[in-house]
C-alpha cells in the first residue's frame, strides 16, 4: 500500500517542491502525518498534547503554548526560541480543569519564523520533556465586507404592541406536530430575509417564547440548550458574517433567566467562527475559526501571492479563557484533497472549510470539512488523522447511498454510528438534501447506510448550512440551513413536524429541546381606554410558567384592584377589562394561581 506523507507546510511563500509535498507528495519527514487509503496515527510516548503541534505550518504570531495532559499536570522550565525573535520570556497559567497549563509569551512572534519549544511536564505520575516546533503564519488582510441581506417577505415578520422591539421572522408550521413527536421547544437563530436577527425559542406550533434581538449587522448561529456546571444553559455564536464565507464573533452562554453566564472568545488572536460552539462536561468549549494566510499557490495553478484560508479548532477553558488544545488543518490535510476550485480573485481560497466539531469517546474529535467532502477523525493527543470518511482519499469503501457532498454537522452517535447532513448541492450533485446515519466499520474499512431522511412532500436542496439532530425515542430533526425549512422524522422516515421561517431567512442549525425559562425582567404591558373599558396587551419575553394573567386597574397608581383574569394566549395576550382605569398593571399567574411576576403600572 502506498502511503502519503505530508510535510510541515510553511504558511509563507513556498517553492514548488515544498508545496508539492503539501499537496500530497511523499517524504520521510520526522514530524510527518501519515495519510492515505488507510490512515494511521502517530505514536507519541509523551502523555501531554502540546499546541501548536509539531509541524504546524501557520501558527498565530500571538499564540500561547498549550500543554494538555491528565489531572494534576504541571509544567516548568519552559524554553521558547524564535528563529528571528530569539528567546521569549512569559508566564505559565493553569487550566481550571487541572489538566495542564499554557505558557503566555511576553511578546508576539515574528511572521515566517520557526519557533522551538521545550518544557518539563509532570503528568500521570511521571516527568518527561515535552517539545514542539512550528512556523508562524504570514496572516493576510481580508475584506470586512459582510454578506448582503437577501430581500424577504415583509409580511413574514412578527409584531407585538406590548413588545415593539421584538420583530423576528415568522414561524409557519406546515405539518403540525403529530402523535409521537418529541416534546420540547424549537431553538432557531434566524438571519437574512426580513425581521431582526437573533436567537429565538418557539413552541412547536410556532408561537414565540423568547427572542433576543441583535444589533444591526450581527447574526447568531448554533442556538441550543447545553449543560454548563451541571445546569441547562443557552449557547450561541454571535458576530458578523463576512462575504468571504466565515464569521468573526464570540460565543455566548446564558442561564435559564436569560442572563449572561460566560462568554467564550477564541484564543491566540483569532476570532470565533460561526460554525461551532460545543460545551464539554468538564467546563471547556470546542470552537472553530478561520485564518487567511499568505501562500505561494503557483505550483497548483494559483497565484504566487495567493491567500489560503486555513481552518483552526480550539478547546477553550471557559473559566480562564486559555487555549488548551489547537489544531490546524493545513498541518494535516494536504491542499490536494480540496474539491473547491482554487480562487483566482482577491478572495482567499477556502480550501477545507471545517464546519462541525464533535469530541469523541476515545481521545478523538470528529471534524466535517465542506470543501473536501470528507469527515476526519483526529487524534487529540497527536493531531494526526486516524481516518477519513468521504472525499477523494476515504479510508473506507463506501457502500450504496453513503456518499455526501458539501456536508455539515457530523456527529458521533451510539453504537459506533455517525450522523451527517448531506447538502448535496453547490453545484447540485443530488436532487435533495438528506440526513444520513452511517455505520463506519474500522475493522473492514467499509461504511454502510443505516438510515436516510428525505422530505417526501417537497424538494429541499440546501446549498449551505444544515444539521441532523438525534431526538429521544429515535426521532430526528433536520434543519435545512440555507433554506428556511425544518422537519422532524420518526425512525421510519415519516414526517412528524414540518415548518418554515420567512422567505430567504436562514438558520444555520435547528434544535429541539425541553426548556423552562424564568426571566428576571418584568412582564410588558400596554393599555388603551375606550368607552369606559380597557384594551390590555401583555407579554413576558421568555417566561414559560405563565398560565393566566390578572389585570389590575384603578383611578391612581396606588389604588389598583383586580378587574379581569384571562388565560395566557400565545406570546401576547389581548384582554378586555371592564374598567375605565386609567392606571393598569398585570400579574402573571402560574398553574396554581400564584402570582409569579407583576408588570410596571402604566397609564392608558
Amino acid at each position: 500500500m502506498k502511503l502519503k506523507v505530508i510535510f510541515s507546510c510553511l504558511a509563507v511563500p513556498l517553492g514548488a517542491a515544498a508545496l508539492a509535498a503539501c499537496a500530497g507528495g511523499t517524504s520521510s519527514a520526522s514530524q510527518a502525518v501519515v495519510t492515505g487509503e488507510r490512515t494511521a496515527s502517530i505514536a507519541v510516548a509523551n502523555p501531554v498534547a502540546v499546541s501548536p503541534q509539531p509541524g504546524t505550518p501557520d501558527a498565530s504570531p500571538g499564540t500561547q503554548i498549550s500543554f494538555l495532559g491528565t489531572a494534576a499536570t504541571q509544567v516548568s522550565n519552559v524554553h521558547v526560541v524564535g528563529s528571528h525573535s530569539g528567546s521569549h520570556a512569559g508566564a505559565l497559567r493553569a487550566y481550571s480543569t487541572g489538566t495542564g497549563e499554557s505558557f503566555l509569551p511576553s511578546h508576539p512572534f515574528a511572521a515566517g519564523e520557526r519557533v522551538s519549544v521545550s518544557a518539563t511536564v509532570t503528568s500521570a505520575g511521571s516527568t518527561t520533556q515535552a517539545r514542539t516546533s512550528f512556523t508562524i503564519a504570514r496572516q493576510a488582510p481580508i475584506s470586512q465586507k459582510q454578506f448582503p441581506i437577501n430581500p424577504g417577505d415583509p409580511q413574514a415578520v412578527q409584531h407585538y404592541s406590548s413588545a415593539p422591539s421584538l420583530t423576528p421572522s415568522t414561524v409557519h408550521i406546515t405539518t403540525p406536530a403529530k402523535t409521537g413527536a418529541a416534546p420540547g421547544d424549537l431553538f432557531l437563530a434566524p438571519y437574512q430575509g426580513e425581521g431582526i436577527a437573533g436567537p429565538m425559542i418557539t413552541e412547536q406550533n410556532g408561537g414565540l417564547v423568547w427572542f433576543h434581538p441583535l444589533p444591526a449587522g450581527e447574526a447568531a448561529t448554533n442556538f441550543e440548550v447545553q449543560q454548563y456546571e451541571g445546569r441547562p444553559v443557552l449557547t450561541w455564536w454571535q458576530g458578523r458574517i463576512l462575504e468571504v464565507g466565515f464569521g468573526q464573533g464570540e460565543d455566548e452562554i446564558y442561564d435559564t433567566s436569560y442572563q449572561p453566564v460566560a462568554r467564550v472568545r477564541a484564543g491566540n488572536g483569532y476570532h470565533a467562527d460561526l460554525h461551532e460552539i460545543r460545551l464539554s462536561s468538564n467546563g471547556t468549549a470546542w470552537i472553530d475559526m478561520f485564518d487567511p494566510i499568505e501562500m505561494n499557490l503557483s505550483s497548483i495553478h494559483g497565484s504566487a501571492a495567493g491567500v489560503l484560508t486555513d481552518s483552526v479548532v480550539q478547546e477553550i477553558d471557559i473559566k480562564t479563557g486559555l487555549v488548551m488544545w489547537e489544531w490546524h488543518a493545513l498541518g494535516h490535510v494536504p491542499v490536494s484533497e480540496s474539491l473547491k476550485p482554487i480562487s483566482h480573485s482577491s478572495s482567499p481560497w477556502d480550501y477545507i472549510h471545517v464546519n462541525s466539531v464533535d469530541p469523541g469517546p476515545a481521545g478523538d474529535v470528529l471534524l466535517s470539512a465542506r470543501s473536501t467532502w470528507a469527515l476526519y477523525d483526529v487524534d487529540i493527543h497527536s493531531g494526526a488523522i486516524r481516518w477519513r470518511l468521504g472525499g477523494s482519499h476515504s479510508s473506507f469503501r463506501q457502500g450504496p447511498g453513503t456518499r455526501f457532498y458539501w456536508q455539515h454537522d457530523a456527529e458521533f452517535q451510539p453504537d459506533g454510528l455517525i450522523s451527517v447532513f448531506d447538502n448535496g448541492s453547490d453545484p447540485p450533485k443530488e436532487k435533495q438534501s438528506r440526513g444520513l446515519l452511517l455505520k463506519a466499520d474500522t475493522a473492514s474499512h467499509t461504511v454502510s447506510l443505516v438510515k436516510q431522511f428525505v422530505n417526501p412532500s417537497r424538494t429541499l436542496l440546501a446549498t449551505s448550512q444544515g444539521n441532523t439532530l438525534s431526538l429521544p425515542g429515535g426521532d430526528w430533526l433536520m434543519g435545512y440551513g440555507g433554506l428556511p425549512n425544518f422537519t422532524e422524522y420518526d425512525t421510519a422516515g415519516h414526517v412528524l413536524l414540518d415548518g418554515t421561517l420567512g422567505k430567504n431567512v436562514q438558520d444555520f442549525r435547528t434544535y429541539l429541546s425541553p426548556w423552562s425559562g424564568q426571566p428576571r425582567t418584568a412582564p410588558s404591558v400596554i393599555a388603551k381606554s375606550a368607552a369606559g373599558a380597557l384594551a390590555v396587551a401583555v407579554s413576558w419575553n421568555g417566561a414559560t410558567s405563565v398560565s393566566s394573567w390578572r389585570v389590575l386597574a384603578g383611578r391612581s397608581a396606588g389604588a389598583l384592584a383586580a378587574v379581569a383574569t384571562a388565560a395566557k394566549s400565545g406570546f401576547q395576550s389581548n384582554i378586555a377589562a371592564p374598567s375605565p382605569g386609567p392606571y393598569v398593571a398585570v400579574q402573571a399567574l402560574d398553574a396554581s394561581g400564584a402570582v409569579i411576576a407583576v408588570s410596571p403600572t402604566v397609564k392608558a
